[in-house]
């Protein structure tokens, strides 16, 4: 047995098959490497080379080798290569500098792809109920890529059931086998089923469309696949390609249309907007202006001012505007407001509130990637140990699902966010993650937990959390009580819990600011 290669990295890979399209000649299989390897090199992408073994003519029964009336016959047996062949095939594949890649469709061909040294075993979809073979592949410890098309996702879950028991590590390729693949039968969105599906697995898409098409990359890419496979050849005056495969120049297309649907894809977050984005729309904003004179001092409300385009430097815009300012200074009708010209009249608490209230945005966005629904039955802590200006830093949403004999609380830590070193005499915790991941501190001992990972807590252990990506996780414990939270540092210790933490019923958005005011918290 080989060892198990759990470093190789399935992500942003080409798989091109050349399948029986070599036709049997060692000459023209180096040329098709070639030839592809200068559209791979051009195009800068990770790629293999793949290969389909069958140990001929042992693999068909010794009755059909003549006059078979199965299609597969005549063509696998007629475009045969010797082993020594396909070795030959590997080093070229090795020395262009490509990922070697082999489908076994039989037992001596596996121990054949372990001779060679092939880098990769694929599956194919044939195979993927084929148990005995799916054995003597695992056994190798080659890292494995699978196709499912034909599939029923019962034995696909079945599929990967398999190669996570026996530690494998593999890739899963959204297929579907026909030759050409129409578009009716593409089902492309089974490739976001699967992301959700097996979480930790790569994705990809086995395509069999025809060859000129580059939209099925793009959509692919856009629905998750990590992967992506296609059939190749070469094409001479003698040889022609079936419908399904590539010839260089096709494939050059190909790769470009994957290129540009990356680009146009972009990145996930929206943290960093474009200047020109910013500056277009800031372009595009009205400004406040005044319907008749007003007196330095006086009380504007929204019936006072209009709003119209374009909007001057330094005026007040639509979005800052606040009924119920103060203009500083004389100001006549139709002229605009500016922001050294009017003083905003907030409730002691508004600058505060907003900063839970963008808080509460945040945790529910958070909270629907994760897939978390909650009923509208349950109370939400927001903790700030060290003051609402610092919540960001120093804080946590706890949201109480149930509290009885048991509870459970869902605790969400915003990125950034930690919370401070404290214990409990009564309550026993487990805490579960649910999505993201935190660094817990048990005394003077760290550990980092993952989604799955569970950590328990007995009474009197110091504690803290802290997540610097962000996480939710479960806390399922005893039952919680309201004093029973002790804090090491003495100025945690010595507020109220009123302080240092705002609870509501559900989200509070009509408590957070009673609540402030009731505990005398202004900003």
């Amino acid at each position: 047995m080989q060892p198990k290669n759990i470093d190789f990295n399935f992500d942003d890979l080409f798989v091109l098959d050349m399948a029986n399209n070599h036709q049997g000649s060692l000459m023209h299989g180096k040329q098709i490497i070639r030839e592809h390897a200068k559209i791979i090199k051009r195009n800068g992408v990770r790629a293999g080379i793949k290969f389909q073994f069958r140990n001929l003519p042992e693999f068909v029964h010794k009755n059909e080798r003549e006059a078979s009336e199965n299609k597969h016959v005549p063509r696998f047996l007629s475009t045969m290569l010797s082993w020594d062949e396909f070795k030959a095939l590997e080093n070229e594949v090795k020395q262009c500098g490509l990922i070697s890649i082999c489908t076994p469709f039989d037992e001596t061909s596996v121990d054949r792809i372990v001779e060679i040294g092939f880098d990769v075993i694929k599956v194919a979809s044939c195979s993927a109920r084929d148990w005995p073979l799916l054995e003597k592949i695992v056994d190798t410890g080659l890292p494995v890529i699978a196709s499912t098309g034909g599939l029923s996702i019962s034995e696909i879950d079945a599929l990967v059931s398999f190669f996570n028991h026996r530690a494998c590590t593999f890739a899963l390729m959204h297929c579907v086998s026909i030759y050409p693949t129409p578009d009716e039968a593409c089902n492309l969105r089974n490739i976001s089923t699967f992301k959700k599906r097996y979480p930790e697995v790569t994705i990809g898409w086995s395509t069999h469309e025809l060859p000129d098409e580059g939209l099925h990359v793009g959509l692919a890419t856009a629905l998750g696949a990590r992967m992506q496979e296609r059939h190749i050849g070469l094409e001479t005056d003698e040889i022609k390609l079936n419908k399904y495969s590539s010839t260089p120049e096709q494939c050059d297309v190909w790769l470009q249309a994957y290129d540009k649907a990356s680009l146009i894809l972009g990145s996930y977050g929206r943290e960093n907007v474009l200047e020109e984005e910013t500056a277009a729309l800031d372009s595009l904003k009205r400004g406040v202006f005044l319907r008749n004179s007003v007196e330095d001092g006086e009380l504007i409300s929204r019936s006072d001012v209009y709003f119209a385009f374009p909007y001057r430097e330094g005026q007040v815009s639509s979005s800052e505007f606040r009924s119920g300012g103060v203009i500083t200074q004389a100001i006549s009708g139709d002229d605009p407001i500016m922001l050294s010209d009017f003083q905003p009249v907030l409730a002691p608490t508004y600058h505060l509130e907003q900063i839970l209230k963008s808080a509460i945005h945040e945790v529910k966005g958070m909270l629907a990637v994760a897939g978390i629904n909650l009923s509208h039955e349950f109370q939400t802590e927001y903790s700030h140990h060290y003051g609402i200006e610092n919540f960001r830093k120093v804080g946590a949403v706890l949201i109480t699902v149930i509290n009885r004999a048991y509870a459970k609380k869902i605790i969400v830590l915003l990125p950034g966010q930690r919370h401070p070193l404290h214990m409990h005499k009564l309550k026993e915790e487990t805490f579960i993650v649910i999505d993201g991941s935190m660094k817990i501190s048990l005394d003077d001992r760290e550990h980092q937990l993952f989604p799955g990972d569970q950590l328990t807590v007995p009474p009197g252990v110091w504690h803290r959390f802290d997540a610097q990506s962000g996480v939710i996780f479960e806390e399922i414990s005893t039952t919680a009580f309201k004093d029973d939270s002790y804090y090491k540092d003495q100025n945690v210790s010595s507020l109220s819990s009123q302080q240092r933490k705002t609870v509501v019923d559900h989200w509070g958005r009509f408590q957070i600011n009673e609540q402030l005011e009731s505990a005398e918290i202004t900003g």
